[in-house]
């Protein structure tokens, strides 16, 4: 289908200003942007229980409580931005409206970012504060047995990796990953790299500086760690929710990673959102998609941890 005319706004938007080369010098320039798309997009700050900032054995993470009552299911939440922008901070908005729409308690990791902090400083840190939530879940009401992580983009990433960790480790048992738009592989000449790279929103450009500064340039691009659809073996992980988007040059990926993990024997839900573009999930004041993806997520997540029937 053509892109959708909210899609068409931003990326109109978004276009208006030029052509923009990403790079080092330009860092704090871009750090400074996408904090002003998720203020003037992300929605109205919903009310929780209770924030709380916390020490995640060494790493700076946010705890949501929607509700008093004990033993709530926990998703641990790994924000989007390339590995190389973005913060919990940034996405507060979004987290609140997870901890609501799951009824789950939300950790959001503040994990390191490159160029500053390159692989593999931001998955450490969402690794070791996935096993700190569950070690520590029941001091703040969470329920160590109903853990599910979650992220969009380089956060899918993360998500995925922490996934397959987990599984090879065998704990923290992962009830569920969702992966929102999800780069898992460095493979950068897709079809919709080709189809939509360039003029929506996030670019091939965009996406070629992000890896740079995350993995470098060599070998360990394509280490599974990095790339999960590369990883050997993908029995066995926790079922996915997986999340794309027509106009997304990540599109084809998140397709295939579904595609693997159902050829693996893991129970896959996924959705493609005709005429959207990448990023459409954490901003709910620009996107009617935004609001129905939470809530496609909150179904699968809250059926997964029990607490809604069918």
């Amino acid at each position: 289908m053509p892109l959708h005319p909210q899609a068409q706004g931003l990326c109109d938007l978004v276009n208006a200003m030029g052509e923009v080369t990403p790079g080092n010098a330009r860092l704090q320039e871009m750090r400074d942007g996408f904090a002003g798309l998720v203020a003037m997009a992300a929605g109205e700050e919903e009310a929780v229980f209770a924030i709380e900032a916390v020490d995640a054995d060494g790493v700076p993470a946010r705890v949501y409580r929607p509700s008093p009552e004990p033993d709530l299911p926990v998703v641990v939440y790994f924000h989007g931005g390339g590995w190389t922008i973005g913060t919990a901070d940034q996405y507060d908005l979004v987290t609140r409206q997870v901890a609501n729409a799951t009824d789950a308690i939300v950790v959001s990791v503040d994990y390191r970012l490159a160029p500053e902090h390159p692989f593999p400083a931001a998955l450490d840190d969402c690794w070791g504060a996935l096993e700190w939530t569950a070690k520590n879940a029941s001091s703040f009401g969470g329920d160590a047995s109903r853990v599910a992580v979650m992220g969009d983009s380089a956060g899918g990433n993360l998500a995925a990796v922490c996934a397959l960790l987990a599984r090879d480790a065998g704990t923290p048992q992962i009830a569920m990953q969702v992966l929102v738009y999800p780069v898992v592989d460095c493979y950068l000449d897709t079809s919709s790299y080709h189809e939509n790279g360039k003029g929506y929103f996030l670019t091939e450009a965009d996406m070629r500086w992000f890896f740079s500064c995350y993995a470098g340039d060599g070998e360990v691009r394509t280490e599974w760690r990095v790339s999960p659809l590369r990883a050997p073996d993908l029995r066995g992980v926790a079922p996915a929710v997986v999340l794309t988007a027509e106009f997304d040059p990540l599109r084809d990926e998140g397709r295939a990673y579904a595609d693997a993990l159902e050829q693996a024997g893991v129970p896959v839900v996924r959705h493609e959102y005709e005429g959207m573009i990448h990023g459409f999930f954490g901003l709910s004041a620009a996107f009617d998609a935004s609001r129905d993806a939470m809530q496609r997520v909150s179904v699968v997540l809250r059926r997964g941890f029990g607490t809604l029937s069918d």
